[in-house]
């Protein structure tokens, strides 16, 4: 097993105790030193125990993966609802859910399937310090983890004293949870669970499609509120469904980002066009209009000492205001596009209330601006646990989960969704072609008045 490429193939090996003859699953995980065995015991009543490893797991999940191919495109949450029942008919945990994470990393519930006897969690959205960074990273390394009992004392490993390093038990099943995470899963109710992550190609990476890196679209969460413990082979089927998934996820999420470019694109075209034939103008006061490019609230473009306003926007003096803070302190920068108007230092944040937060604003001259509002996220999330008031913070201090969730909407108060890559790149690019319509104008009329 030691000079074996690929040991996923090889898990589970059936052994045997030596003495009592005991069945177990032997469960390899490379390290830099070797290899750590796990050793999970079987149950003798288990008809899985003839077959391979592989090909076993790949028969049990070969049902719920006919049906997920079987489904319709451009469909995301049929998806996602068709797994979380597949998911939970294969592993019986009480509560099966798709956690998807958001572009500020926040994640949210999208997909559930649970006992009548317990609350639903669809549409609960969680803060980014929920799942810290170091767990995320553990999920983009070991794709699944499971804690069978979340109340089961942690027990000391034994170290050979000639080992230079600590033995790393990162992608070891008998892995003991963190306690504060123990502590966070008694809280919700949950006593087992099983947590597979869901990952895609990431785009942002500036190397050809062959070398790309992998980033964390989601994970599925299993939640049971008793102990549970799954066997190897059946963990192993959901991960490799959870794998097929998340190729169905990638494609859905690359064909989104096609449609949206093709629709940036077109209507770029068509504000450049109205820019290069007409008065400026005409793209706030016909259509397509400028909030047809990204996705706003509101629009306002100060040009000529004149204000036009689209949608919800600012009142005129602080659209005015805004722009003189912006050549003041943001003078040397050809814009500022912010997801929170509030953070990025705007004194008058406040004062423009819940209904503008984040902005995207350009330079067009020296005191000329083109600006894109958003509200803020808050009035987007479903209210699934609204009917919890804030601070349900126990003696200790502990956050209990429907106290994160209002947490969350405390920070978001003052912030919209973020502005998209290509958003961006689309402002800037009409910014561009503003500034070319007005040098050519003005060549235009300095030629005129020559003639003349």
């Amino acid at each position: 097993a030691v000079n074996y490429s690929e040991l996923n193939l090889l898990n589970p090996i059936l052994v045997h105790s030596k003495n009592s003859g005991k069945p177990f699953y032997a469960i390899l995980h490379r390290i830099e030193v070797g290899l750590v065995v796990d050793l999970e015991t079987v149950n003798l009543a288990e008809t899985l125990v003839g077959a391979s490893g592989a090909l076993m797991s790949y028969k049990l999940a070969a049902k719920a993966i006919s049906k997920l191919q079987s489904l319709p495109s451009q469909n995301i949450p049929l998806l996602c609802d068709v797994l979380v029942k597949e998911v939970r008919e294969l592993t019986g945990y009480d509560r099966v859910m798709v956690y998807k994470f958001h572009d500020d990393e926040h994640g949210g519930v999208i997909a559930e399937s649970h006992s009548p006897s317990l609350d639903s969690y669809l549409g609960l959205h969680y803060p980014a310090t929920d799942i810290p960074q170091a767990s995320r990273f553990l999920f983009l390394k070991n794709k699944v983890r499971m804690i069978c009992d979340c109340r089961s004392p942690s027990v000391k490993v034994i170290q050979d004293e000639t080992l230079t390093q600590p033995l790393s038990l990162g992608s070891s099943t008998l892995r003991a949870p963190h306690g504060c995470h123990a502590q966070y899963m008694a809280n919700m109710g949950s006593i087992a669970s099983l947590v597979m992550a869901v990952t895609i190609t990431n785009e942002e990476d500036e190397v050809s499609d062959r070398h790309r890196t992998r980033k964390l679209w989601g994970l599925v969460v299993c939640h049971h509120t008793s102990s549970r413990f799954v066997p190897y082979p059946l963990r192993y089927a959901c991960e490799f469904l959870v794998q097929v998934f998340g190729i169905h996820i990638n494609k859905e999420v690359e064909l989104a980002a096609q449609v949206r470019e093709k629709h940036i694109l077109k209507i770029q075209s068509m504000l450049c066009d109205m820019l290069m034939r007409d008065s400026p103008i005409t793209i706030m006061t016909q259509s397509p209009n400028v909030m047809d490019l990204v996705k706003c609230d509101g629009a306002a473009l100060l040009y000529q000492s004149k204000l036009w306003v689209l949608g919800i926007t600012p009142k005129s003096n602080q659209i005015k205001d805004i722009s003189q803070w912006l050549f003041e302190y943001h003078g040397n920068a050809k814009g500022l596009i912010t997801d929170s108007l509030k953070e990025a230092g705007y004194p008058g944040a406040l004062e423009l209330g819940d209904a503008v937060c984040g902005m995207a604003a350009v330079r067009i001259s020296s005191e000329e601006m083109l600006f894109w509002f958003r509200s803020h996220t808050a009035k987007e999330i479903k209210w699934g646990g609204a009917k919890h008031e804030p601070g349900q913070n126990d003696e200790q201090g502990i956050m209990h989960p429907r106290s994160s969730f209002n947490a969350f909407l405390d920070v978001v108060k003052w912030r919209s969704v973020p502005w998209e890559d290509m958003e961006m790149d689309s402002i800037y690019s009409l910014q561009l072609i503003f500034i070319k319509c007005l040098v050519k104008n003005k060549t235009m009329s300095d030629t005129s008045k020559m003639i003349v």
